[in-house]
């Protein structure tokens, strides 16, 4: 049974929503994009109904995808769960990541290599636990290991060692080395790494004494 639209109105509370009356009646709310062809007069069958309540559906969908990368950089297992949170079914997932993706919106290397940079420069971290936090976020084992391939552990090891040397700089050597080699562990840098890290910042900070 066809319906007639005799009436298109935006939305007083949300200007980007266009409100459908069919046969004089409120049908239900559209996005701008999805309502775009749409016009007074126009008939539409029960099928072209259902076709813009799945239209609107994704552009729902999708928005609050973007909603929700607004606030930071996202990886697709975040956007995912945060969908699956408002019982969005998983075509219309897919459906949203494919549209983010071909916007550049989303992209789980550029994601790690950020996450990974971001890391380096304020709380440097080693090897292993980049790798586990990078998992957690839901990235691919390939892009972690593409990423981290050419980390320089030594470097960022000996940066975070600096950064705290100073809080353990009225101990001993022994008490220093064993403290710091504990907290360099903490980060994720194994023994190999942090053993000459220590050494480096305990003879710097000598040296400024």
């Amino acid at each position: 049974m066809k319906k007639t639209i005799t009436a298109l109105q935006a939305q007083k509370k949300n200007p980007d929503r266009i409100s459908v009356f069919l046969d004089d009646e409120f049908a239900f709310g559209l996005y701008h994009i999805v309502a775009a062809q749409l016009r007074i007069g126009q008939q539409l069958e029960t099928e072209e109904i259902q076709q813009l309540r799945q239209a609107e559906a994704g552009e729902k969908a999708y928005q609050r995808a973007l909603n929700f990368l607004s606030y930071r950089v996202r990886t697709e297992i975040e956007i995912r769960r945060n969908l699956a949170k408002h019982d969005t079914p998983e075509d219309v997932v897919e459906d949203v990541l494919e549209r983010l993706r071909r916007n550049r919106f989303v992209d789980d290397a550029y994601f790690a290599q950020t996450w990974v940079e971001n890391r380096s420069d304020f709380r440097p971290r080693g090897r292993r636990a980049l790798h586990s936090e990078l998992r957690q976020k839901g990235i691919a084992d390939e892009i972690i290991q593409e990423t981290l391939l050419d980390l320089d552990e030594q470097a960022l090891a000996l940066r975070a060692a600096e950064k705290n040397a100073r809080k353990y700089r009225r101990l001993e050597w022994p008490e220093f080395r064993k403290k710091l080699l504990g907290f360099l562990a903490r980060r994720g840098f194994n023994y190999d790494v942090s053993a000459p890290a220590v050494e480096q910042a305990w003879a710097r900070m000598q040296d400024e004494a």
